[in-house]
């Protein structure tokens, strides 16, 4: 069976440019897949929103906490997408002190999209979102994917049992 790739996407991040200096030193940048995926091994987590409670409170720490884990196991780069913008997901990141995450958005929803991950969460009052999940890249390809269960039935919560930091540990560790 030949590897699933991760699918083509631009994502529109703001990054720090000391140069423009001022109040505001960021600049937009355009990162494609290739960019975050080629020739890395990648470990990113899908979730449902910035500011929400258990993305808040558990999944997004949980990756940060071990981080030093991850890289321990190979890993180069630990990923947090979410169908926001860059300047949300910026002051989620600093609202939660996130120092070793790459905060990655998808505000167009293109990757997640072609995921296969995209909900519909309208009867909650949050839109297009992305489903709740972790998935290790190597070089571009998808070698393993976690997605909590429910994807297809929508419910009203997203649990966090498959998709934490802990199950991708372990998994790195023991297979």
């Amino acid at each position: 069976m030949t590897p699933q790739h991760v699918p083509d996407a631009v994502f529109h991040t703001r990054v720090r440019n000391d140069a423009l200096g001022g109040d505001n030193p960021y600049e937009w940048k355009r990162l494609t897949t290739a960019d975050v995926f080629a020739g890395k091994r990648v470990v990113l987590f899908g979730l449902p929103g910035a500011f929400t409670p258990a993305c808040s409170d558990s999944h997004l720490p949980g990756y940060e906490r071990l981080h030093a884990d991850f890289v321990k196991e190979g890993i180069d780069k630990v990923v947090c997408l979410s169908v926001n913008d860059a300047f949300v997901m910026f002051q989620w990141a600093k609202s939660r002190d996130i120092q070793n995450v790459f905060m990655l958005p998808d505000g167009n929803a293109d990757f997640t999209r072609k995921m296969g991950m995209l909900v519909d969460r309208s009867d909650h009052g949050m839109g297009l979102r992305s489903w709740r999940y972790s998935m290790l890249v190597e070089d571009e390809s998808i070698a393993q994917v976690f997605a909590e269960p429910g994807l297809r039935d929508n419910p009203d919560g997203v649990p966090l049992d498959v998709a934490s930091a802990e199950t991708m540990l372990d998994h790195l560790r023991h297979g």
